[in-house]
């Protein structure tokens, strides 16, 4: 299949015999979730990944996704209780609430804030939601400016202690990278992550903030943004140039837009991560139903079919595959689902997608080269790739063929585990060629067949130039 499967790991599939099936059907990601555990948690799993990695001959990529700035309320007296559509609840600062009684009688529920500083800017009309969406209020009135609200429910439902809240469309004076985050992020790099998400980005200064991070820690891994926020959405061309893939977060993201806004924002979003030469992820309720029955829904079906043919990267799995109760199953489905919209994809876009006409040599090399492989009937494109660059060139042209990418950076190699119809190679130091690379490669490979022909993209060095370019397309017969 070409689309990458992304899972996540949980209690359901630690078993290393639960990974090597789900790598054999199609996962080519695993995602640790930070939010539930630490590096020390993690370390053995990443052994048993690389056993299974070894064992199938595949290579597989971990992402570490960092927890990030989750913001809940505090302990609600009576909790839980029964709330009514039109009540009246007041919210501030800890320890605001006898200021609330005096202020405002009609507000018999008072609830906190640990983070205070995020009601700044909050004025009368502004909408708030909490438990995950589920209670939506709106500002009744300012009591206190930046200090103390009173809400109005328009919906009614359980209000509990310590859940999430959310402010949509407001931007809120918080990084993105907490402390937790930062100490998991190099415990994450000693263990050996391949790639990081960063949860509830607002602008390119958060990747900025993380890069930093990384590069302190001396290395380089590809960071993924979570695109959790209005905001985000907003300045997402911005997001882009920094970040080094993208996530379409659709369950916090869903807090922040209309449910009805949502599919065309995603849209948008995987279009815009396409032209940018960047991975995109589609996340969140994909086969939702399978963490409790063995057979998604048919709506299930159809939202992730259409990811595949809005042209998603990956899509992911989060609750399916680590607390659900068919794990395996539900990565079969994904498969399965691929098998059938992937070749209507091809059908659709019917051949590889032309450049917009701009000055872009290495994009119009990319569809050169994906042409040439149209037109030749090629079994495949195999090109030689440093830094990833001309390989993500390729992918975003959309080729029927597959694409094998040999690099000699492993990193390089992990980060290709997010492209659309990707197989990533670990190139040898010789011969120093990168043609001759690629030639004894198809050579070897025992899926090409003697008289096949196969596109090779490579870089050939330029006397007097140290820095060697992709620069030849080349049609090699086995």
């Amino acid at each position: 299949m070409r689309t990458r499967i992304v899972a996540t790991l949980g209690p359901a599939s630690m078993d290393i015999n639960v990974m090597r099936e789900m790598v054999m059907l199609g996962v080519r990601i695993f995602r640790l979730n930070f939010s539930h555990a630490d590096a020390a948690h993690f370390g053995p799993v990443i052994q048993r990944i690389r056993q299974v990695e070894a064992e199938t001959g595949v290579n597989v990529t971990v992402m570490g996704d960092l927890c990030g700035p989750k913001i809940r309320i505090g302990e609600v007296k009576g909790s839980p209780l029964q709330l009514r559509k039109g009540a009246y609840v007041g919210l501030g600062a800890p320890g605001m609430d006898k200021e609330c009684k005096q202020c405002a009688s009609e507000a018999d529920i008072f609830v906190s804030l640990d983070v205070p500083e995020l009601l700044e800017g909050l004025t009368q009309g502004m909408p708030v939601s909490l438990s995950d969406g589920m209670l939506q209020f709106v500002v009744h009135k300012v009591l206190v400016p930046d200090q103390l609200f009173v809400l109005e429910a328009l919906t009614g439902g359980i209000l509990t202690s310590h859940k999430g809240i959310a402010f949509p469309g407001k931007t809120l004076k918080v990084a993105a990278m907490t402390e937790k985050d930062r100490k998991d992020l190099h415990e994450g790099l000693d263990i050996g992550i391949d790639a990081v998400a960063l949860s509830f980005v607002q602008s390119r200064e958060d990747i900025d903030d993380l890069k930093a991070e990384i590069t302190a820690h001396g290395t380089w891994i590809p960071v993924v943004a979570k695109v959790e926020r209005r905001n985000a959405v907003d300045k997402l061309d911005s997001i882009l140039e920094a970040a080094d893939a993208i996530m379409v977060a659709r369950g916090d993201l869903g807090l922040e837009c209309s449910p009805a806004e949502l599919p065309i924002i995603q849209k948008k979003m995987l279009r815009a991560c396409r032209h940018a030469q960047k991975p995109a992820i589609v996340a969140t309720q994909m086969l939702l139903s399978m963490v409790k029955n063995p057979i998604p829904t048919r709506a299930e079906s159809t939202d992730v079919a259409n990811a595949i043919l809005d042209g998603a990267d990956c899509v992911m799995l989060s609750e399916e595959t680590a607390i659900g109760s068919y794990p395996v199953e539900a990565v079969r489905f994904i498969n399965e689902i691929a098998q059938h919209a992937e070749p209507y994809y091809l059908e659709r876009i019917n051949g590889p997608f032309v450049p917009k006409p701009e000055k872009n040599p290495p994009k119009f090399l990319a569809y050169s080269a994906c042409l040439m492989a149209q037109n030749a009937d090629s079994a495949a494109i195999v090109c030689h790739s440093t830094t990833g660059a001309t390989a993500r060139f390729i992918s975003s042209r959309r080729p029927a063929q597959p694409i094998f990418t040999m690099t000699t950076d492993e990193r390089v190699m992990r980060w290709m585990n997010f492209f659309w119809n990707m197989t990533p190679i670990k190139s040898p130091a010789e011969p120093r060629s990168h043609q001759k690379r690629a030639e004894k490669f198809v050579q070897e490979h025992p899926g090409f067949k003697s008289g096949e022909n196969i596109v090779i993209a490579s870089g050939q060095a330029t006397p007097g130039l140290g820095t060697v370019m992709t620069n030849e397309i080349k049609i090699f017969y086995k």
